[in-house]
C-alpha cells in the first residue's frame, strides 16, 4: 500500500498525495485510473503517461524540494529526464494552477505524523 503524505509549501498544505512504497507501485504509478490523489515519486528523474487516461500535471523536485520544472503531460507521452530532479509530483491536470505552485517553489513532503 501506498504511504500517505501532505505536501506543504510556504507553511500552506498543498494536498494529501500517495507515496508508492514498492517499486512495483512506482511502476504502476497512475495508469488506468481516472481519477486519484496526488502521487510523489522519490528517487525519480523522469516519467510517461503510458497507458494513462488522463493529462497530468508533473513538477520536478531537486534534493532541496525546490521545483525546478513544470509540465502538463498528455496520455501516451514520454517526458525527458529532469537531470536534476531528485523526486517528482505527479496531480490532475489544473492542479499546481490551484495550488499556485510555481518554478522556484520548495514542496516539503510531510510523511506520516509530522
Amino acid at each position: 500500500m501506498s504511504e500517505p503524505v501532505w505536501l506543504v509549501s510556504a507553511g500552506r498544505v498543498l494536498a494529501a498525495a500517495q507515496c508508492p512504497r514498492t517499486r512495483a507501485q512506482r511502476r504502476r504509478g497512475l495508469m488506468g485510473q481516472d481519477t486519484f490523489e496526488p502521487l510523489v515519486l522519490q528517487k525519480c528523474r523522469w516519467v510517461h503517461s503510458l497507458f494513462m487516461r488522463v493529462t497530468i500535471d508533473v513538477a520536478y523536485l531537486d534534493e532541496e524540494g525546490q521545483v525546478v520544472f513544470i509540465e502538463r503531460l498528455r496520455p501516451w507521452r514520454v517526458a525527458a529526464p529532469v537531470w536534476q530532479a531528485r523526486s517528482v509530483i505527479e496531480a490532475a491536470s489544473g492542479s499546481f494552477e490551484r495550488w499556485n505552485l510555481n518554478l522556484g517553489d520548495i514542496v516539503e513532503v510531510r510523511h506520516g505524523g509530522n
